[in-house]
């Protein structure tokens, strides 16, 4: 074997896509002009009581290591919110993660493996469609629809991919970069189809409180399934509380599975630091006014910027339902990683290209509207400027 094949990664990791995202960022190195809306990250900091927790933690000397499922009562109160929202949850079946990326990447890693079968809904944020490759799994993705102007799931297409040699299927919903939102009766459908084969069911509901109809959250599985359902969910204190750099999430499953989980997470994290952890008890105990508020905001930043973009001749936006992303087709674009860099360059304007999300992204944008109106406003002016400067085809 030649020498440069013993220095370098399994094919696996070989295989794995860059970030796409990473790399329009990269090329805005030094630029004190920027205005970045590329990253999945609203524009404020953790709310100050939140912090003053994990402050007076690290003050009381809360230094060593948890138990690797989490601090019982963390545990405890995520049981408590999600039996509020969606149904009854107990304590036995929340494991505490670090990060909702953590909680996906361990679930995947208990139920997928060299081989298996794993369908997932897309566009897609990148880093669930390739964390079943580093495992050996086989990914095939179905794409929603973009037609009259919005985003589609073509159910039947679903369920016939769903063939009974499947391991799992990923849903992100609220979705991420679409902001399409599953509804009750395809859920249903989607559900009964699992149970029929056998196919585990993982849901990432990141976003679900980032949802902007008349209702607390969006659509959830856990409100269909039973204790005896392949059914596991993903969630995250990153996007509801402002807590994206605590690295801080949890997942439900059947209490057998989560049983098992304190060997993966040994091997993978150990354990969550504590005084993360009693920022999250602080936040999901005493943060619900924070999360009211914040959909309020995103709301209106939402209806600004989509109001906005349709101004813009060659731009078409779907009004996403849920979420924190207005991702619009620009006309003419056949290289979204090409336009992104350009906007960068010219502009100071950092958007994410379509293509980061997979080939159904390709002619696409995705923006972050996790901010205030004047800053929208000004990337806005960009954008036009930038566009009008970039070669697009016919």
């Amino acid at each position: 074997m030649p020498a440069a094949q013993l220095l370098t990664a399994r094919p696996a990791v070989l295989e794995l896509r860059p970030s796409r995202i990473r790399e329009v960022a990269n090329a805005a190195m030094g630029r004190a002009d920027l205005l970045a809306f590329w990253f999945g990250e609203p524009d404020e900091v953790t709310p100050e009581f939140v912090r003053r927790a994990a402050v007076e933690s690290l003050e009381r000397g809360e230094t060593f290591y948890s138990q690797n499922l989490g601090l019982p009562e963390l545990r405890a109160a995520i049981a408590a919110y999600l039996t509020r929202l969606h149904g009854p949850t107990a304590t036995e079946q929340i494991a505490v993660t670090s990060s909702g990326l953590s909680a996906l990447q361990l679930a995947t890693q208990a139920l997928a493996g060299p081989g298996d079968r794993v369908v997932e809904v897309t566009p897609l944020w990148p880093n669930l469609v390739e964390i079943p490759k580093i495992l050996g799994a086989q990914v095939e993705c179905v794409p929603l629809q973009w037609r009259a102007g919005g985003w589609h799931l073509d159910l039947d297409r679903l369920l016939d991919a769903l063939t009974p040699d499947t391991r799992v299927l990923f849903v992100n919903s609220p979705n991420n970069p679409t902001g399409w939102t599953i509804d009750r009766a395809a859920q249903t459908a989607i559900l009964e189809h699992c149970r029929r084969h056998g196919i585990w069911l993982i849901a990432d509901d990141a976003y679900e409180r980032l949802y902007y109809e008349d209702a607390p959250t969006a659509p959830s599985f856990l409100e269909l399934a039973t204790p005896e359902d392949r059914v596991l969910s993903t969630n995250t204190f990153s996007k509801s509380w402002l807590m994206t750099g605590w690295r801080l999430g949890w997942m439900r499953a059947p209490q057998a599975l989560i049983a098992e989980m304190p060997k993966l997470i040994e091997y993978n994290t150990s354990c969550t630091p504590v005084f993360v952890q009693r920022a999250g008890l602080t936040a999901i105990t005493q943060g619900e006014a924070v999360i009211e508020r914040t959909r309020a905001r995103f709301r209106h930043a939402r209806d600004f910027l989509v109001e906005q973009l349709r101004g813009i001749p060659g731009i078409e936006v779907a009004t996403p339902q849920g979420a924190m992303y207005a991702f619009f087709k620009v006309a003419g674009v056949r290289d979204s990683l090409a336009l992104c860099k350009h906007l960068v360059a010219t502009t100071g304007l950092g958007l994410a290209p379509g293509i980061a999300f997979g080939p159904e992204g390709e002619g696409f944008v995705r923006w972050c509207f996790a901010a205030g109106e004047e800053r929208l406003a000004q990337g806005i002016e960009r954008l036009r400027t930038g566009l009008a400067t970039f070669p697009r085809h016919a």
